[in-house]
C-alpha cells in the first residue's frame, strides 16, 4: 500500500528554513561587529565558508544520518558520524584560514584596536567557535528530524487506520446489500405465481431501490429523506406478498430536517423484523418510528415475538445487525446506542438507536 508522506517531507516548512538561516547569519555577522574592531576581508569570507559548511552539516544530518543510523537505533554509527563531521568542519576552517592568510590579517586588526588584551582574548576563543556552533548545529538538526519522523510515523499510522476502515466498511456493505437483494428476490419469485402484476410492480420497486444501492450511496453519505424513502419501498414490497394478518406502520419525523448519514443503516433492524416478526397464520405487527431531536436520530423498530421463532432469532439477528453495529462502530464511535431487547411479556422484539448526526 502505497502512503503519501509528502505533507511529512514539508516538514519544517521552507519558511522556517529561511528564517532559521536567516538567524544564524545574523548571529555570525552580529558578534563580531559587537567587537568594534575594523575586521579584514578575510573574516567575512571565513564567516561565510562556516555559513555554508554549518548548512550542509544540518541537512546531512537530517536527511541522511537521522534516518540512516539514529532513526534504525544505530546509535554508534550516528554519533561516530556526526563526531567526524565536526572534525572535517573543524579542519577545513583551518584550511581556509591557512589559504586566506587569516591569522596575519586578524593580527593586525587586533594591533590597531585600543585594548589589545581583551580583544586578543575574544580572538581566542574564536579558535572553538566553528566546532561549537557545528555541534549545536547538529544538535538542532537531530531535534528537528525526530520530530519530522514522528509526524511521518504518525501520518503512517492515520492512513493505515484509514485504510482498514474504509476497506471494512465496504467489506461489511458488500455483505449486507446481497443479503437485501436475495431475500428480496426470493419473494418476488413466491409472488409470480400468486399475482403476475404484482410481481412485475415489485420488480420495478426493486430496480429503483437497486439504483439508489448502485448511485447513491456510493458517496458514503444520503440525505435522511432518501432513506427514508428507500425503507419506504421496501415495506411497500414486502407487504405484495404479507397477508391481512399482519400489519406495518412506518412513522417518518414530521417535520423532517435533513441530513446526511451513512446509507443502508436503517434496512437491517426492518428487514429482521419482517424475517423473524410476521406470521401467515397468526396476528403479527411491525411498527417503525424515525423520529429527530436538535442534531440526533432517533430509530426505533418493533415487532411481535414469536415463541417458535426465538431460537431462530437468537441465531440470526444475522448478518444484517451483527454488521450495522460494527458499521456504526466505525462510522459513529461514541456518537451512538443500540439496544436490542427482547420483551416477553409484550410478546416484542425492539430495537432503539440513537444517533448523533453533527
Amino acid at each position: 500500500m502505497k502512503i503519501d508522506t509528502r505533507a511529512a517531507r514539508k516538514y519544517p516548512p521552507l519558511l522556517l528554513h529561511l528564517l532559521g538561516w536567516g538567524f544564524l547569519a545574523m548571529f555570525l555577522m552580529w558578534q563580531p561587529l559587537n567587537w568594534q574592531i575594523q575586521f579584514p576581508i578575510a573574516f567575512w569570507i571565513k564567516q561565510a565558508v562556516l555559513f555554508t559548511l554549518l548548512v550542509v552539516i544540518f541537512y546531512t544530518n537530517y536527511y541522511v544520518l537521522f534516518p540512516r543510523f539514529l532513526a534504525r537505533n544505530k546509535y554508534v554509527q550516528f554519533i561516530l558520524l556526526n563526531v567526524a563531521l565536526v572534525l572535517a568542519i573543524a579542519f577545513a576552517m583551518e584550511q581556509v584560514k591557512n589559504n586566506i592568510d587569516f591569522g596575519s590579517q586578524m593580527e593586525s586588526a587586533f594591533r590597531l584596536a585600543r585594548e589589545a588584551n581583551g580583544e586578543k582574548k575574544r580572538a581566542e576563543k574564536l579558535d572553538n567557535f566553528a566546532m561549537i556552533t557545528a555541534l549545536m548545529v547538529i544538535g538542532l538538526s537531530t531535534s528537528i528530524a525526530a520530530v519530522r519522523n514522528a509526524q511521518m510515523d504518525k501520518q503512517y499510522r492515520q492512513n493505515l487506520e484509514k485504510e482498514k476502515i474504509n476497506s471494512e466498511l465496504s467489506f461489511l456493505k458488500a455483505q449486507i446489500n446481497p443479503h437485501f437483494f436475495f431475500n428480496t428476490l426470493n419473494n418476488i419469485y413466491a409472488l409470480t405465481v400468486i399475482d403476475v402484476e404484482a410481481a412485475r410492480e415489485a420488480l420495478h420497486k426493486l430496480s429503483r431501490m437497486m439504483r439508489y444501492v448502485l448511485y447513491e450511496t456510493q458517496h458514503g453519505t444520503v440525505l435522511l429523506s432518501q432513506e427514508i424513502a428507500f425503507a419506504q419501498d421496501y415495506i411497500q414490497l414486502m407487504q405484495l406478498r404479507l397477508t391481512d394478518k399482519v400489519t406495518v406502520h412506518l412513522d417518518p419525523p414530521v417535520p423532517m430536517h435533513d441530513v446526511s448519514i451513512a446509507p443502508m443503516l436503517f434496512l437491517p433492524f426492518i428487514e429482521n423484523a419482517f424475517k423473524h416478526g410476521v406470521s401467515a397464520v397468526q396476528p403479527s405487527r411491525i411498527d417503525i418510528k424515525i423520529s429527530q431531536s436538535g442534531n440526533k436520530i432517533f430509530v426505533e423498530v418493533k415487532n411481535t415475538l414469536f415463541p417458535d421463532k426465538r431460537a431462530i432469532l437468537d441465531e440470526s439477528n444475522g448478518i444484517g445487525l451483527a454488521n450495522t453495529q460494527r458499521r456504526l462502530d466505525l462510522l459513529y464511535p461514541g456518537k451512538y446506542q443500540l439496544e436490542v431487547n427482547e420483551n416477553k411479556v409484550e410478546k416484542e422484539f425492539e430495537v432503539h438507536l440513537e444517533l448523533e448526526t453533527a
